[in-house]
């Protein structure tokens, strides 16, 4: 191991676990994150980077640099929160924070620490080493519904970047193996003629029947499309809340999936054109927006190898009474309670049953140990605009256990563990897991070698083609 790059993060601990906690107290939404943002350009800057505000034509989107030639080595930072998502830290039944909407539902703030404390490890290692090559901060905004990625994938962002890693809070230490969904999301903006519901009916189009026609389309739709490919909708503006007024306008937002890009495109189109019938049976006329779409992932198995090296020869974070009392209290509002020995077999594969019910036997409430090294080709029934770099170089995402085992994504026990002591840990171990994966990269032709020539045999030839037209601009969620 690389003992005094990893250290140099420990010199940094109250500043990374910090800046998480200053994340996770000002939570900001896609293409909303400024403070945040503006935080993570300053602690960069603060440390020799050289910073980039605005690019892609996204305000919070940045690059913070260090170093200079090849290889050019990237690390993804997240850092956008998610609307109704408030929550009080440490609690163990949901407690909004007076005044606040928005939360770390999915522990973006753990992810920018993270990313800024490899960051600062590989630049503690290119000091040393300068001729080795370069490392770069990729400040992405908007992930949670904005695919900041892949906008900054269209203007040529990550052009040049050879290598990528990133990571995801998680309930266990692992890798994340397989594909993703792609995925498109589109507004549908429904626009009638109000009138009297009751002295006048006749004269009325109702918005929101030809919302509620189009869902039940969609409905019938979901039978006669392909098995693995997903449709969701939130109804956005549902017209208002008299009834005695017939709805004038009324929108419902929906996210299309599917394991492959080109086969989204079809499926949209037959959405689409449900949308256009049920304007033509309500007499109203639609408006189809394209808000945003990211790619499905590609997987690669030879960085996945790098990362639990390092995960394994690295220490695994220890825990007080205090924290395991904590995430077994957390574990009791579960409802239903969860399995989480069939939650690790789903993740990892029948065939560590055993191995994982041996690891799972003391049940302390928090997941203190590795998972077996596995690695899947299955596709996981969740989207992210990492997929689109994963198109453009080889990239991969670590695991790492910063909430109670069992734990939801996008709930409020996530919000609650986000700024704890439990999650500042994982976030360490995060950082240093890292940096030890860059710095074998960096010290390796052999392995360089190996792991482009996979990322080439999976495209097969391919190349990236953004999804998102040329035309869309990113939006934030709040002015949707």
């Amino acid at each position: 191991m690389y003992e005094s790059y990893l250290n140099a993060i420990d010199q940094y601990q109250d500043e990374i676990c910090g800046l998480s906690d200053y994340l996770w107290a000002n939570p900001e939404t896609a293409y909303a994150e400024v403070k945040g943002a503006a935080e993570l350009c300053r602690i960069l800057e603060s440390h020799g980077f050289e910073v980039k505000r605005g690019v892609a034509n996204i305000p919070t989107a940045f690059t913070a640099s260090f170093g200079s030639g090849k290889p050019h080595f990237g690390v993804l930072a997240e850092y956008d929160a998610l609307s109704g998502m408030s929550q009080q830290a440490g609690m163990t039944e949901p407690m909004s924070i007076p005044g606040l909407d928005e939360g770390h539902g999915c522990g973006h703030n753990n992810i920018a620490a993270g990313c800024v404390g490899a960051a600062l490890g590989i630049k503690a290692y290119l000091e040393a080493h300068p001729e080795k090559g370069s490392v770069v901060v990729y400040g992405c905004p908007g992930e949670e519904g904005g695919s900041g990625k892949t906008f900054m994938a269209r203007e040529g962002v990550f052009d040049g970047c050879d290598f990528a890693l990133t990571w995801h809070p998680s309930s266990f230490n692992a890798y994340l193996s397989g594909g993703s969904l792609a995925n498109y999301q589109i507004q549908y903006r429904f626009y009638g003629q109000a009138a009297h519901a009751a002295s006048a009916p006749e004269l009325g189009r109702s918005a929101l029947d030809a919302v509620e026609l189009m869902n039940t389309g969609v409905q019938y739709l979901r039978e006669h499309m392909p098995e693995k490919c997903r449709i969701h909708y939130a109804i956005t503006n549902a017209g208002g809340f008299s009834p005695n007024v017939v709805q004038e306008r009324a929108d419902v937002l929906y996210l299309i999936r599917s394991p492959k890009s080109a086969d989204l495109e079809p499926l949209y189109q037959r959405v689409n054109d449900i949308a256009r019938g049920a304007a033509m049976m309500t007499g109203t006329r639609v408006e189809i927006d394209f808000i945003k779409a990211c790619c499905e992932q590609l997987k690669s198995e030879s960085l996945e190898k790098v990362l639990y090296r390092n995960m394994e020869q690295l220490p695994l974070p220890q825990y007080t009474e205090e924290e395991y009392a904590l995430a077994k209290a957390i574990q009791a509002t579960f409802d239903p309670p969860k399995n989480i020995l069939e939650i690790a077999v789903k993740r990892c594969g029948e065939e560590y049953r055993q191995e994982l019910a041996d690891l799972l036997a003391p049940n302390s409430g928090i997941n203190d140990f590795l998972l077996p090294n596995y690695t899947s080709d299955a596709v996981s029934p969740w989207s992210t605009d990492v997929g689109d770099v994963t198109w453009i170089c080889p990239t991969v995402q670590l695991a790492c256990c910063t909430l109670a085992a069992g734990t939801t994504n996008h709930s409020w026990q996530e919000v609650a563990m986000h700024n704890t002591s439990i999650a500042h840990k994982g976030t360490m171990f995060a950082a240093q897991t890292l940096t030890g994966s860059a710095i074998d990269l960096y010290e390796s032709k052999e392995l360089q070698e190996e792991v482009i020539a996979e990322h080439k045999k999976r495209l097969g030839g391919a190349t990236y083609k953004c999804p998102i037209p040329a035309d869309v601009k990113p939006r934030a969620i709040n002015q949707l």
